[in-house]
């Protein structure tokens, strides 16, 4: 009896038989394994960040998140020892909108009557501390990108209306036109002469997340651009971007010092200057020794930088720090040496000024 089923079974169609071992083939235990282990630890990152939903309950979050300009959101990241990451001007301006509590098992970030400025990425990680040095655990991370759509706001605000965009020939550009609508079509446009600039997923890619981005600046792309979205009803422009072309080597501060005079007379007012040719977007930060120092010899030093134009679509930022000594004495005699650094590395240079 126990055979019979079996016996009874209909014969097998000539290509069954050769369909059955490709299904077989096609499942092997193996990937789904390492298919599962690798969903996860993406599921195990994600699944440290939750945001509860207008029913009160606490969902798991994707990778992104679409909400309504004016909602209220809540966070929440598991762990004792958060630190949170979301958008930079929430803090420049110390919006009171924003607050964040740490409890035992958890941190929470609470946002009140969103807008579409805050469209951008939140994301938390944990902490590993030992005594008083902390670093961040890359494997308990978890990040979302939330657009507050806005049909009166398609592109994310900024506090200006007007942005200097930076094309160094070394590394991508972006032109930061986010959209608070990710469905919204979004082109690039320049201004003079007046064209719309051709997207073509290679050179210039769009990135909802990001805006526009130049893998390859070249001089070619300077000028004023501005972006423009559609979505349900009007189009709607962006701020003005102005592209500057930037070609300075890399590497520590370029920097030269000079002095009004290198014999000074006693009462005189000297002055000297520390001045550093460079990127237009990168910071330099300068230090002074003199003979006056140690006996705390009062001393005026002045910092400021501006931009200028080769003339050939090339742009330099001039950084320059002026120390400036009144009524010279015979103390004040001796080298004067000025550090210019940057993330780079610092550069010293010095000169020497003697009583007449």
């Amino acid at each position: 009896v126990t055979g019979q089923p079996a016996k009874g079974k209909r014969p097998k169609e000539p290509g069954e038989n050769k369909i059955k071992p490709v299904n077989k083939k096609v499942k092997p235990k193996i990937p789904r394994v390492k298919e599962r282990e690798s969903s996860d630890s993406s599921s195990k990152s994600q699944s440290l960040l939750t945001w509860m939903t207008d029913k009160g309950h606490f969902q798991k979050l994707s990778a992104t998140l679409s909400l309504s300009a004016g909602q209220s959101i809540e966070l929440r990241c598991k762990g004792s020892n958060v630190t949170w990451n979301y958008p930079s001007y929430l803090d420049t301006f110390k919006d009171s909108r924003l607050s964040i509590k740490q409890l035992d098992r958890y941190s929470q970030l609470s946002l009140a009557n969103s807008t579409a400025a805050d469209t951008g990425e939140y994301g938390c990680w944990l902490q590993l501390c030992s005594g008083n040095k902390c670093r961040k655990d890359e494997t308990k991370t978890g990040s979302t990108y939330i657009f507050f759509t806005d049909k009166e706001e398609l592109f994310v605000p900024t506090p200006s209306y007007f942005e200097i965009v930076y094309l160094n020939p070394d590394k991508p550009a972006v032109i930061p036109c986010r959209v608070t609508t990710p469905s919204a079509k979004v082109t690039l446009h320049r201004e003079f002469p007046a064209e719309e600039i051709e997207i073509d997923g290679t050179d210039i890619i769009y990135d909802v997340k990001k805006g526009f981005v130049y893998q390859h600046p070249t001089s070619d792309h300077k000028g004023i651009v501005y972006c423009k979205a559609e979505s349900e009803g009007a189009p709607q422009i962006s701020i003005k971007y102005h592209l500057l072309y930037v070609e300075v080597p890399k590497g520590p501060p370029s920097t030269t010092i000079t002095a009004s005079s290198s014999r000074a007379g006693g009462g005189d007012s000297v002055h000297v200057s520390c001045t550093v040719l460079g990127e237009p977007d990168v910071d330099v930060n300068f230090r002074w020794q003199y003979p006056g120092q140690e006996s705390e010899r009062p001393v005026v030093i002045q910092n400021f930088w501006r931009l200028i134009n080769r003339g050939t679509g090339h742009t330099t930022r001039i950084s320059k720090s002026v120390l400036v000594v009144e009524d010279f004495e015979a103390g004040d005699t001796g080298n004067y040496v000025c550090v210019a650094q940057n993330p780079e590395g610092e550069t010293i240079v010095a000169t020497k000024i003697e009583l007449k």
